[in-house]
């Protein structure tokens, strides 16, 4: 296939956050890529922070979406992972070096060349728009190391969200070893918190959510949680400080983390996934010298691991609460996920994209 790929889907043009209709056109599809026809794509917080600008300028227009799911339409000849009629998906990136220690071993997320491309906004020479086109769209070309195998023994609307909210949280879990009895605190309760929960109590934890919005608490018990803390002000966190092995918070605005840091034991940990405005997050070193508690950040996960959430996910039907819409529902969608009315992953039909 030498032609380029038409295309169409919903574009940010500006960083008012709005999307339209655009049409636009995809790579031909090589030797070592896969035509994936998007089925559903998820849509997760990142998306609205990028194209308002939030992280930085950006090029316009751009098409976000990084939950991929779909089938595979056309292979090119050397690919031997996916066949015609596969289901596939494509998460938070879609390109990096394949050669440094990092992509060598399973993080290509964390390309040591810095040759990581995100799934879209990010340069890319192939590209005919120049930068990288995301999921809110008809079609996507990827290389087939970047593509993700979704196993027939589960729905593709609920595959969809694990691509980013499930790795974004399953790695870090995965990093400190979450073992049965293990306290963890999960920290805001939307479409990654939800599926924190899920995975944790999915290995034996005891898990605490904790919740700006009292609401949640019914769907947080229903999830797994041991205890759920409606969090109004500071005081509400006292009783649990100094009790969790672990804590994860997914908050992607800066908040007063202070309180919530000292929930985590002495020498415990304490893991940021969540990105806020500007990356920009304040935390009190006064505090952080006298509680102990590790801090870290996380990112994503590599293709080997994202493939293994899905694949646990599947086998132990543990499911993301999906809300499904149509595609011409975005604009009013994104407005939700600020105000938080999300319970807890939209999804869009783009089969249904006029």
């Amino acid at each position: 296939m030498t032609e380029n790929i038409r295309s169409k889907g919903y574009a940010g043009k500006d960083d008012s956050g709005k999307l339209s209709s655009w049409s636009f056109e995809r790579r031909p599809v090589g030797d070592n890529d896969v035509l994936i026809d998007i089925k559903y794509c998820g849509v997760c917080h990142s998306d609205i922070h990028q194209i308002k600008g939030h992280w930085g300028p950006q090029q316009y227009p751009q098409v976000p979406g990084h939950e991929i799911v779909g089938i595979v339409a056309a292979v090119g000849k050397n690919v031997t992972k996916f066949k015609v009629g596969d289901r596939a998906g494509v998460g938070c990136m879609v390109s990096s070096c394949m050669e440094c220690e990092s992509c060598n071993n399973g993080e290509e997320h964390h390309c040591d060349n810095g040759a990581t491309i995100m799934t879209y906004g990010y340069p890319e020479e192939s590209s005919p728009t120049g930068i990288s086109q995301g999921g809110y769209s008809q079609n996507i070309v990827v290389t087939e190391h970047f593509a993700i195998k979704i196993p027939d023994s589960i729905e593709l609307q609920d595959a969809a969200p694990l691509l980013c909210a499930g790795i974004t949280t399953y790695s870090p879990l995965m990093k400190v070893e979450i073992e049965k009895g293990d306290k963890v605190g999960v920290v805001g309760i939307g479409g990654l918190g939800h599926i924190a929960i899920k995975l944790a109590v999915s290995k034996g934890a005891e898990v605490y959510a904790f919740t700006t919005t009292e609401s949640k608490k019914e769907d947080c018990l229903a999830f797994g949680a041991t205890e759920v803390i409606v969090v109004n002000s500071a005081e509400d966190l006292q009783p649990m400080r100094g009790k969790l092995d672990f804590m994860i918070s997914t908050v992607p605005y800066a908040y007063d983390m202070s309180s919530y840091i000292d929930c985590v034991k002495p020498y415990g940990y304490f893991t940021q996934v969540g990105q806020p405005i500007g990356g920009e997050l304040t935390i009190n070193n006064f505090n952080m010298i006298f509680n102990r508690v590790n801090f870290n950040g996380s990112l994503i996960g590599g293709i080997p691991e994202t493939q293994e959430v899905v694949d646990y996910c599947a086998e132990n039907k543990i499911y993301p609460e999906i809300q499904m819409i149509e595609p011409e529902m975005i604009n009013e969608t994104w407005e939700k996920v600020v105000n938080k009315e999300a319970r807890y992953r939209y999804v869009i039909d783009m089969s249904a994209l006029k």
